[in-house]
């Protein structure tokens, strides 16, 4: 699914416009990128939760020369389903 097609996906289902589907769907990611880059967590039940965590650095490889690369430490974001979410999935669990 793209982001056009979430979109209408969400106007069809809620009787609002594209743009104001937009304008709120734009709102919750850019408040999940706020609340990331202060540490905090963010919570949706029935959904699941996003977060941070740290990932060291590290040597890695190029594949094309096969030389050693430094990779810098970096924080990167993580979703962690709900079991509501996970049941829905798998529903012969």
């Amino acid at each position: 699914m793209t982001k056009a097609d979430l979109l209408a996906a969400v106007a069809a289902k809620t009787g609002v416009s594209s743009a104001e589907a937009d304008r709120v769907i734009q709102s919750f990611v850019d408040l999940v990128v706020e609340s990331a880059k202060s540490g905090d967590k963010v919570s949706w039940p029935g959904f699941g939760s996003f977060s941070t965590s740290q990932r060291q650095a590290r040597t890695g490889r190029n594949p094309r020369t096969g030389e050693p690369v430094q990779i810098a430490a970096s924080t990167t974001m993580k979703f962690s389903p709900s079991s509501t979410l996970k049941a829905a999935l798998n529903p012969n669990r």
